[in-house]
């Protein structure tokens, strides 16, 4: 646990060292990439409000799976793909996917090494908490809406307890690797977008892949869920995590601006 500990710090330590390569033009040069629009941050707001609540109040109708159903389960009704799954069982794996994730949530933070980006402080802290309640939310929505069990319901080895907790039909699609694929994916397109000509940009997408699939096979191998419930929280996550910066792309206000203009003249 402890070597897993120190290998996380090394690599928030690596990914904030890699932050700090600045772009080779002179700051005096540099166009802010991103802009705040009520057009575009109210819907994604509101939308994260209404998926949040519906998903309260789906969540407290939700009774727990009952015995007779997990006795009668059968996992002939699982495709191949996912069928392994159900052996595998882990806890310790399942903590060190926890810590994967908040160091996931962490991880944007390091933007703020950079001067740039600093400066644009309340863009960058408006652009987060809507790729983070959005993911959140919609991940929270859907696992209520789909109700599959996890992995370890068909296990016959695990005991009852943990199978008839209200999380346990909670598996698809994975809230750890959204959140994480969302997370880092933000990052790099950030970090990306505020430093056009950083040599480090090939390290800080590398990182904003690797760091959520491990995540996701950590997922995976504990026993919490199946392999495409990874896969649809990667792809989910990831999608959001890129799509919330470029909706504030001062590129995209100036394209809308010049269609605006020609229709006017």
């Amino acid at each position: 646990m402890l070597s897993q500990f120190n290998s996380l710090q090394l690599i928030v330590i690596y990914i904030t060292f890699i932050f700090q390569i600045n772009a080779q033009s002179s700051d005096s040069l540099f166009q802010k990439p991103y802009e705040l629009n009520w057009q575009i941050d109210i819907p994604i707001s509101t939308s994260a409000i209404a998926l949040g609540i519906s998903f309260l109040i789906l969540d407290s109708q939700t009774p727990p799976l009952e015995e007779s159903y997990i006795q009668s389960i059968n996992i002939k009704s699982i495709n191949a793909f996912d069928r392994n799954t159900i052996y595998n069982w882990s806890p310790n794996l399942s903590i060190a996917s926890d810590i994967l994730l908040y160091t996931s949530c962490a991880i944007p933070l390091t933007l703020f090494s950079n001067n740039r980006i600093r400066k644009d402080w309340v863009k960058f802290g408006i652009m987060y908490a809507e790729t983070f309640a959005l993911t959140a939310t919609l991940t929270a929505l859907t696992k209520n809406l789909v109700k599959r069990p996890r992995p370890f319901v068909y296990n016959k080895n695990i005991d009852l307890n943990y199978k008839q907790e209200q999380r346990a039909q909670y598996s698809f699609f994975s809230g750890h690797t959204s959140m994480s694929a969302a997370m880092c994916f933000m990052t790099a397109k950030i970090f990306h977008d505020y430093n056009k000509s950083s040599k480090a940009k090939p390290w800080v997408w590398a990182a904003a892949i690797i760091l959520p699939a491990v995540t996701g096979i950590l997922r995976q191998q504990s026993g919490q869920h199946f392999l495409t419930d990874i896969v649809a929280g990667y792809l989910i996550g990831g999608t959001i995590g890129i799509l919330i910066p470029t909706l504030h792309s001062k590129k995209k206000f100036k394209k809308k601006k010049g269609k605006m203009s020609k229709t006017l003249f």
